[in-house]
């Protein structure tokens, strides 16, 4: 889904002709490390544009984006990955977010490449093999996962402790629903839910990410109970609004707090995974484990040192757990390998809209000029029109509209170039809209 975004949306945002060309920015980030294509501007900006031709952008950004999806597609239709698929997968979506600018600075970015990086050391290092009988996942993989979900919902807690007093008074829910970036369908219905229900919502909300992630460190069974309740939050929070990928995405380390018996159900008893596994349980079993291998000796090295690296780069990430100053969706090392996470920290109250339109009369300031509405995709504009349902896609452009709707155009500079695109009839930002009331006219004014 992320490189599909990427293959649709990249062009017209950070092409040649984008919003924001990444070409402008390596060339800005290449002048402010000495003018030279060295590991320092990789150490910047790690991206394997820096090794590509730069006279066509777009093919590259393009040729990245589908390359993504397809190896992306063989791993989702086969169920079969290694290390050396994985590694190339976090390596080209890296490449994207590096240079995608305003456009990929949200946290489900960051998210998305820490699991990634952690799903490497689940495969094996070049076999092909749904379960892999000499190379099984190992126990320290499992934990970083689970040690990720937990820094997920502690993340996204603390922020909305210290954040808004909505949060603290239990009204937050009251204005949410409406409130929120890109609501869907049953955003309305969910907004017009009792005064009880919105109090409820809110409470639970804070024992969901405060208390129960403190439950994986509890034993096996209340381990299973953090994911339960962690992979049923993220189902209602995916019904209630277009929050892109990231609660399927959150999803994925909650899967980590169950094991092989409490996933079994889920896999019919012809399966050959699931005969490859109780296999693999009845040699452990009967004490006929596979003599160990030298790769398996250096599998098991790098498992450690996995462990040791996740463990030292989490020391600033639960210092700013806290800290009173906590800063949300930052990553402390370039590569993202471990972030801070959270989201809402604030609620704004009342919906507001930056809404473009165009003019053909004359005179713009005259009192009886026609105005004219350009539609967003998703963005809420047209009150007449049903909320848009996406979601785990994401228009980037209309998420960001959001934001700029409580900002100054000083603070938004890309509005107004895309207003001045507009009125040249540009079709790179048209193609961002849905609906262009002067198609087959005149330019606006």
């Amino acid at each position: 889904v992320a490189f599909s975004v990427a293959y649709n949306q990249n062009k017209q945002l950070i092409g040649e002709h984008g919003l924001m060309p990444c070409k402008s920015y390596l060339n800005s980030v290449k002048r402010y490390v000495g003018g030279k294509i060295g590991m320092a501007a990789f150490a910047y900006t790690p991206s394997i544009l820096w090794l590509l031709d730069w006279s066509d952008m777009d093919a590259n950004l393009d040729g990245i984006a589908l390359g993504g999806m397809a190896l992306s597609a063989f791993v989702l239709v086969t169920g079969m990955a290694n290390m050396v698929i994985m590694v190339t997968l976090w390596v080209l979506y890296h490449s994207l977010v590096s240079v995608g600018q305003l456009w990929y600075s949200f946290g489900w970015e960051s998210q998305l490449l820490e699991t990634g990086f952690l799903a490497i050391f689940l495969c094996p290092m070049w076999t092909l093999s749904q379960v892999p009988r000499r190379c099984p996942p190992s126990l320290i993989c499992i934990w970083t996962f689970r040690w990720l979900i937990v820094r997920i919902m502690l993340g996204a807690g603390l922020i909305k402790i210290r954040g808004d007093k909505c949060w603290r008074d239990l009204t937050c829910m009251d204005y949410h629903y409406e409130t929120q970036p890109v609501p869907n369908p049953m955003s309305y219905y969910m907004h017009r839910s009792p005064w009880w229900i919105h109090r409820f919502e809110t409470l639970s909300n804070h024992l969901i990410e405060l208390i129960f992630p403190f439950f994986t460190f509890l034993g096996r069974r209340m381990c299973k109970v953090n994911g339960a309740i962690q992979i049923l939050f993220q189902v209602v929070l995916i019904v209630s609004g277009n929050l892109s990928f990231l609660n399927w995405l959150t999803i994925v380390p909650s899967l980590a707090c169950f094991d092989d018996a409490s996933l079994g159900f889920l896999f019919h008893s012809g399966c050959g995974a699931k005969k490859a596994v109780l296999e693999v349980q009845n040699e452990d079993a009967a004490g006929r484990t596979p003599k160990p291998t030298k790769g398996m000796f250096i599998r098991r090295v790098v498992n450690i040192s996995l462990g040791v690296l996740i463990g030292y780069l989490s020391i600033p990430v639960v210092m700013n757990l806290f800290s009173s100053r906590q800063v949300m969706n930052t990553s402390f090392d370039p590569l993202r390998i471990v972030n801070t996470y959270g989201a809402f920290g604030s609620i704004t109250k009342e919906r507001t809209e930056v809404i473009f339109q165009g003019t053909l009369n004359q005179d713009p300031k005259d009192p009886e000029a026609v105005w004219e509405e350009y539609q967003f995709l998703c963005k809420p504009g047209d009150v007449h029109r049903r909320p848009c349902l996406i979601s785990p896609y994401h228009y980037r452009l209309d998420w960001l509209m959001w934001f700029a709707a409580f900002q100054t155009y000083e603070q938004s500079e890309w509005v107004i170039h895309i207003a001045g695109r507009l009125l040249s009839n540009d079709s790179t930002v048209l193609s961002l809209l849905d609906q262009n009331p002067f198609q087959g006219r005149e330019t606006p004014r």
